[in-house]
């Protein structure tokens, strides 16, 4: 990032709390999805659950994509969609889905607490500029 305001940058007044909000329901559909994975509890429940945690994740996904399309070349826009394809995983391979769980729970963590700079800087040839923009 070079600094300077992102002149693709998009808002809208309830931004936040919106995303506020997506976080706290996304955090219930992990706690229910880990619960359902370790203690074999009933699938409709832990169904509703992915459910949930699938729709804010992706609701979450959308409006930082509107806000900020070049967020998708950046470590954080990868950071997604490795989520994506670890989630993907995880649903088609019941085999590893607890070890998966874990792996993508403790990898956003790490994602969601590096430091902004390091988050938010561009991939070398994604997006607009590259390794330029770093």
């Amino acid at each position: 990032m070079t600094g300077s305001p992102d002149p693709t940058f998009r808002d809208f007044r309830a931004r936040h709390w919106l995303i506020v909000g997506l976080r706290a329901v996304h955090l219930v559909g992990v706690v229910g999805v880990g619960s359902r994975l370790i203690s074999s509890g009933p699938t409709e429940t832990g169904d509703a659950f992915a459910g949930v945690l699938v729709g804010s994740g992706l609701a979450m996904i959308a409006i930082d994509l509107w806000t900020r399309p070049a967020c998708i070349g950046e470590v954080t826009g990868l950071a997604m969609l490795a989520k994506l394809g670890l989630l993907a995983w995880m649903a088609a391979d019941d085999t590893s889905r607890i070890a998966l769980f874990r792996i993508i729970l403790v990898f956003s963590a790490l994602i969601a607490h590096v430091p902004a700079r390091l988050r938010h800087r561009r991939v070398a040839g994604l997006g607009r500029g590259g390794a330029a923009d770093h």
